[in-house]
């Protein structure tokens, strides 16, 4: 297991894991380490595969992480799942993590090439809309999008709304393939913790967002509005079955057990000690168990304010005659914890 330094910060939420934990925090970036074979795995493909350099992103407030991945042979670089810094209590909202991994291109001398949505996040803000207007790079995600833009725009009465996934340059299709730089990608449909994610694969590195966790944090919830928990099983099937030395990078972590921070791993690893995966070996125990500790877990605090910025590839809502931009939620929409 590959962890970064932490430094002190404030606790950060959990509802996406079946722990309540506080975390340290990462305001540094981490580099990747070279892909490691399991003992008796199948290296192969993974060991042949042009290996990217993948830098994470920790954001402590949220537990998300945020990606770099580059070509080196070409420079050329893609950013995934960045975050536009929001605070709940004060309804400010900033630029630190988007400016500190722009910082970063500059200064390791990266063209961008891609900024990659894995998915319509609940939790945290994108920072896609952000990127774009500072760098001119294509936004994408998966065309399934869609679907949730359909959903969530019948739940805020936003009737003018374009739910035709218009707001991103690209929206990429199930096995989809696009090169960055040298490297081949390709586009895996993980659906599950929301009907429109997609796992990112480039080169030997799995982008797998809110489908597996570090091994020793499990799986993600498959309760939010278009979740699945029999999709999410087949999901994370599809992405094991990868070669045992992809390096998987997840989206998220909330440091079990009060370790450091923590989101690569290989397929190898996650076959053999992920916490859910060993312990739930068929469908049919893994949905059960997922479910029944889905219905325990509380709402991300932010899935309100979120969706109605990332359902619009980060854009923020436009100003009013004041000038002043606000926030739409509705009531009495999700189960309330005292449910």
């Amino acid at each position: 297991m590959r962890h970064a330094p932490t430094s002190a910060a404030g606790p950060v939420s959990t509802p996406d894991l079946d722990l309540d934990l506080d975390p340290g925090s990462d305001t540094r970036p981490a580099t990747r380490s070279e892909p490691q074979a399991e003992p008796g795995s199948d290296a192969g493909p993974a060991a042949l595969a042009p290996a990217p350099e993948v830098t994470g992103f920790y954001e402590a407030r949220t537990g998300s992480v945020q990606y770099v991945v580059a070509d080196p042979a070409t420079g050329q670089c893609a950013v995934i799942d960045p975050v536009l810094d929001y605070d709940e209590k004060s309804g400010a909202t900033a630029t630190i993590e988007a400016d500190r991994i722009l910082a970063f291109i500059a200064e390791k001398g990266y063209a961008l090439e891609w900024i990659l949505d894995t998915h319509p996040h609940a939790d945290h803000f994108s920072a896609a809309d952000y990127l774009r207007r500072r760098t001119g790079a294509p936004t994408a995600i998966g065309e399934k999008v869609v679907e949730v833009q359909k959903l969530w725009k019948e739940f805020y009465n936003w009737p003018d709304f374009p739910a035709d996934g218009s707001q991103w340059d690209k929206l990429f299709a199930e096995g989809e393939t696009f090169r960055l730089g040298s490297i081949p990608a390709r586009v895996l449909f993980s659906p599950g913790h929301t009907l429109a994610s997609i796992s990112y694969v480039i080169g030997d590195a799995a982008f797998v967002h809110d489908t597996l966790f570090m091994p020793d944090s499990g799986t993600a919830r498959a309760d939010f509005p278009g979740g699945d928990a029999h999709a999410l099983w087949r999901s994370i099937q599809a992405i094991l079955a990868l070669p045992d030395a992809t390096r998987v990078f997840t989206g998220h972590d909330y440091c079990q057990g009060g370790r450091a921070p923590a989101w690569e791993s290989t397929v190898a690893e996650q076959k053999a000690r992920n916490s859910h995966m060993a312990r739930y070996r068929t469908e049919a125990a893994f949905v059960a168990a997922r479910q029944a500790r889905d219905r325990t877990l509380p709402m991300p605090k932010l899935i309100l304010h979120a969706l109605q910025v990332n359902t619009n590839a980060g854009r923020l809502p436009a100003p009013e005659a004041n000038g002043r931009r606000y926030l739409k939620i509705p009531l009495d929409l999700l189960q309330a914890p005292w449910d």
